[in-house]
């Protein structure tokens, strides 16, 4: 295994903790709609929680496949108070603007030191991303038209975000150390 990497593939190694971090606020969200019995959006932020997890074990494939030396990290304490049924939504909507620009930085490092291999295995994250930011600015906007009516949330939720994922599996999607989840 090579024990020295680039700085893009310092970066890629940093992203695995980022990546475990938004797995783990994404189940303390989980945690909290389902102590307040909205089964969900719990459900939903559980979903998110494994494919945050699955997206680190991606980069831990391809530093595996790349046979570059691979450390797994730790993962930061996640936020688990909340003052409504809101406050939630909009941590997760920043926390996936910050792991855009973190996504964004890596594609940039990886073109800009000509590890051309690793740019296009960015790709697929920079495609995700958008999906991402897209589907919770989308659930922000419903949960504030909902004024308050959590049962039209959750009926939204349950609708369009829950029984919405059937659709297959990307083709271009890298594979996950130890497979998907």
């Amino acid at each position: 295994m090579t024990d020295t990497r680039s700085e893009f593939q310092e970066l890629l190694h940093d992203q695995i903790s980022n990546e475990f971090s938004a797995s783990q606020q994404y189940i303390a969200l989980g945690v909290w709609y389902d102590a307040h019995d909205m089964p969900q959006m719990a459900r939903h932020f559980y979903e998110q929680a494994v494919e945050e997890r699955n997206h680190a074990m991606m980069i831990v494939q391809y530093f595996l496949d790349r046979d570059i030396d691979v450390r797994i990290p730790s993962a930061e304490a996640p936020i688990t108070e909340f003052a409504d049924y809101q406050e939630p939504i909009a941590l997760a909507l920043a926390q996936e603007k910050q792991v855009t620009e973190q996504i964004v930085a890596l594609a940039s490092s990886a073109r800009d030191s000509g590890d051309y291999l690793g740019e296009q295995f960015m790709q697929w994250f920079l495609k995700e991303q958008v999906e991402e930011v897209a589907s919770m600015t989308t659930l922000q906007t419903i949960a504030e038209r909902a004024k308050g009516n959590l049962f039209d949330l959750e009926n939204f939720v349950e609708r369009e975000l829950n029984n919405a994922a059937g659709g297959g599996t990307d083709p271009a999607e890298p594979a996950a150390a130890g497979g998907n989840l």
